[in-house]
């Protein structure tokens, strides 16, 4: 009986994209370079093959209050101080170049402070190579005997690759050879022996389980990002010696999968390590490096060198190159050296220097915000956008992180003591990092095409140096001959048997001889046809080469024409952006001084509105002066016509009483005495001067009728008719004081006149004493003022705004005071609060309103 068959056990469906949602975090390595000096402090410690330790130098904690601190970071592997480039490259970058000959992307950072051997662990140095030439000679230990021919794979500006056909390959290098460029590499040349210690590679080593059915081509490019700006160092730019062009930057473009790629960018495609390391060293030369205070040769931008690889498989027969670009996988790796992040205060950077580290810690900055963006949004599930743009350096390899590929990270420190902050913040970018995931390449399936196609191909092509030779056959054929051994004299039997069979063989022979002759002018009229076919196959090829030569050349014309275009557009778009720029900073500027314009008309309308509210009280105060001074001067003026009127009446009064009255009898004046012992109503004004004191009474008589006086008359004087006039005998009168005149009296007196307030002249007489000085001079001290007065006998003073009691008879009452009685001379000391203040020689200034 047989036994019951089950069933295979359904397989679950497998989801699209679940391969994808695999990812791997990054591998981020740490390597510890040897100290300079050998006694120099050391602030970094290995503790074991992932650990490292820091703790804080003696002059740190001197600074930081004495604190001392221990902390330990963790790697996927440490490399200590005498850890070989072989043993690097084996952990770090061999398993990368796997990935790349089987279809895979990678990406190497090494990152550090300055002088923590970052350039040293790339490149290497004579002697002991780096990763990078170590990547380069696995590659062609893998692949160098699987290589297409040069230029049947072509790049193209897509981020692509297009597949050539052997002829067209075979012209390509036909013209390539016939216009041969120095400065292109080739196989042929001797290896530069300044770099030939480095790539002398002695350890061999190769990729396991390489497609044997496929053809390979290398392709390498070299890039430096300075100042946020990418420059092609492979691209050999014409030398003009009267006006040398500063180098293009490139733009970064995004291929129709997404990809990130420099636009025209020089990719060289070579053929041995020698040759791709010819062509990276061509490349270093041109990279910016300077002299800082910390490094002799401090690399000042960030170095990108890309490796493509492109695998075509072979079509049915094992000997072409399938023409299907779909079926073309193009994987690269990218080798990237960054600038060391640095402090200004350190490198004692200036100018060009100054602004080159600006530019450095900024990228790295955006680099380290990147990968705390990444790290916070697979951790917490958040979808913050990570800002790739903001530096070309993240935007370049955005696909990495975003897409699929292999990253790696090599922190290179420094442990001696001077680089701990600098270390300290390497260390905790590293700690980010490692918790960042990328998602794990997937393998690339080829089409289902017959394995073993290359070495079937090699079989059929080796298998006629295995058939016999023609004799052989010939003598195979032939019958065998009898035994030819005679054993007894009487043996006739072997003899005949012997003849007869070499008989047959000599007919035999003579009929494959007519035979071969026969097939051999057959053999001869076909390979005349043969001849012929190969001739008009030739002449066909060459009138399609002729005819591709020509479609060629128009397409390069064409190409020259788009690519003059492009430039030509890219030269517009570039002024355009630099005429924005101006027109920008232009529009700035003006807005600025439009801003300070408003701003300082604001200011100028408000002192306006201050000058204004000054000037209108100004005016107001003015007016109310003038107001009152119009009403003082019309009431003075009504007080006048009242004085001139009742002087009129007292005449009038006077004439009638002289009419009617006998002539004997004459009108009684009122005595002086009477008057001032009368009191008269005066105005509620305030009198002249409230606080005076009394006047002192003095004699008529002058005190100096012996001594000899100056008379000093001013021109300016006018001519009173006053019947006192002021008479100094024996002296000497004079327009203007002399010191003749001085040096001849004892005396001094100066007539003096002013305008009173009722608009009658006053006239002042000031004396004074003349006294010799001990330099031979004279000096006047005044001792006292004489003041002559002229006043109408019938003036009156301003009343004041209440109205004067009236006497019962109804008659206007008399009011006066006593400087409008008469004309009267008062004697007062200089100085007197009585006294106005007088100026030597000139007329009294008047007040203003």
């Amino acid at each position: 009986m047989k036994p019951a068959r089950t069933k295979t056990p359904r397989k679950l469906p497998v989801k699209k994209g679940s391969q994808t949602s695999l990812k791997d975090p990054v591998g981020v390595y740490c390597r510890v370079r040897p100290l300079s000096i050998p006694d120099q402090e050391c602030c970094i410690e290995v503790i074991s093959s992932t650990t490292v330790q820091l703790h804080t130098p003696e002059g740190y904690r001197l600074n930081r209050n004495g604190d001392y601190k221990e902390t330990q970071y963790s790697f996927k592997q440490v490399f200590g101080t005498h850890t070989t480039q072989k043993e690097l490259f084996d952990v770090v970058a061999n398993p990368l170049v796997e990935d790349l000959i089987h279809g895979k992307n990678g990406l190497l950072f090494t990152y550090g402070v300055t002088g923590s051997g970052k350039t040293h662990t790339m490149t290497g140095s004579p002697g002991e190579g780096g990763l990078l030439p170590r990547c380069l000679d696995m590659i062609f230990n893998s692949v160098g005997s699987l290589q297409a021919k040069r230029y049947v794979f072509k790049s193209n500006d897509r981020n692509s690759m297009d597949i050539q056909c052997e002829v067209d390959a075979l012209l390509e290098r036909q013209k390539r050879e016939a216009t041969p460029n120095p400065k292109t590499p080739s196989s042929k040349r001797q290896v530069d022996p300044e770099f030939a210690d480095m790539i002398n590679v002695q350890e061999f080593c190769k990729a396991q389980d390489v497609d044997e059915d496929s053809v390979y081509g290398v392709f390498v490019s070299y890039i430096e990002i300075y100042n946020n700006y990418i420059y092609d160092l492979l691209e050999e730019a014409l030398f003009d010696p009267i006006k040398p062009k500063p180098p293009q930057s490139k733009l970064l473009r995004e291929d129709k999968n997404h990809n990130m790629y420099v636009a025209g960018c020089t990719e060289v495609e070579v053929k041995s390590t020698e040759e791709a390391f010819e062509v990276f060293w061509r490349g270093q030369k041109k990279r910016r490096i300077a002299n800082t205070h910390l490094n002799r040769e401090s690399s000042r931008s960030h170095s990108v060198f890309n490796i493509k690889l492109v695998q075509a498989p072979l079509d049915a027969d094992g000997d072409n190159v399938l023409q299907e670009k779909e079926q073309i996988i193009i994987s690269q790796l990218s080798l990237v050296d960054l600038a060391g992040s640095e402090r200004t205060n350190r490198t004692k950077a200036e100018g060009n220097r100054l602004r080159e580290a600006g530019n450095i810690n900024q990228s790295l900055m955006t680099l380290r915000t990147c990968m705390e963006v990444l790290r916070e949004n697979q951790m917490y599930g958040t979808n913050k956008m990570v800002p790739y743009r903001d530096s070309k350096l993240t935007h370049l390899f955005k696909n990495y992180f975003d897409g699929e590929g292999k990253v790696r990270l090599i922190v290179c420190v420094n442990p001696k003591a001077e680089d701990y902050e600098e270390s300290l913040q390497v260390m905790r970018f590293a700690e980010v990092t490692q918790e960042v995931e990328v998602a794990r390449p997937v393998d690339k399936v080829i089409c289902g095409l017959t394995p073993g196609r290359r070495y079937r191909h090699q079989a059929r092509g080796g298998a006629v140096g295995d058939e016999p030779l023609v004799s052989e056959v010939v003598l195979q054929s032939f019958p065998p001959l009898p035994s030819c051994e005679i054993l007894d004299v009487n043996d006739e039997q072997t003899l005949p048997r012997l003849i007869e069979a070499l008989e047959k063989r000599h007919r035999l022979r003579q009929m494959m001889a007519d035979e071969f002759s026969k097939q051999a002018i057959a053999f001869k009229a076909l390979l005349q046809e043969f001849d012929n076919a190969v001739l008009n196959k030739e002449n066909y090829i060459q009138g399609k080469l002729s005819e591709k030569e020509k479609v060629i050349s128009g397409q390069k014309l064409e190409i020259e024409q788009l690519e003059k275009k492009n430039k030509t557009l890219e030269y517009k778009m570039e002024v355009l952006e630099k005429t924005a720029a101006i027109y920008e900073e232009d529009q700035r500027a003006l807005q600025q001084r439009l801003e300070a314009q408003g701003q300082r008309l604001q200011r100028q309308l408000s002192d306006k509105r201050r000058l204004e509210a000054r000037l209108q009280g100004m005016v107001t105060e003015t007016s109310m002066k003038w107001e009152k001074e119009c009403e003082r001067r019309v009431a003075a003026k009504q007080l006048e016509m009242q004085n001139k009127l009742w002087v009129k009446d007292e005449k009038l009064k006077q004439l009638k009483a002289i009419v009617t009255e006998p002539k004997s009898d004459k009108p009684e004046r009122p005595s002086r005495e009477r008057d001032r012992e009368k009191v008269t109503p005066r105005s509620a004004s305030p009198p002249p001067v409230p606080n005076a004191p009394p006047i002192r009474l003095r004699h008529r008589r002058s005190r100096s009728a012996g001594d000899r006086w100056v008379d000093h008359k001013p021109a300016s004087n006018v001519q009173t008719e006053t019947v006192m006039q002021p008479h100094v005998p024996h002296a000497i009168t004079v327009s203007v004081p002399s010191e003749k005149a001085l040096a001849k009296c004892e005396k001094y007196m100066l007539t003096h006149q002013e305008l009173a307030s009722d608009g009658e002249i006053e006239t002042k007489l000031i004396k004074g004493d003349v006294f010799k000085t001990r330099g031979g001079g004279q000096s006047v001290q005044f001792t006292d003022i004489e003041t002559v007065k002229q006043e109408s006998p019938t003036g009156r003073k301003r009343r004041s705004s209440t109205a004067a009691p009236t006497q019962p008879d109804g008659t206007e009452s008399e009011w006066t005071d006593v400087e409008t009685r008469c004309s009267v001379a008062v004697e007062m000391r200089a100085g007197s609060q009585l006294g106005p203040g007088y100026q030597h020689h000139a007329q009294p200034k008047r007040k203003k309103p």
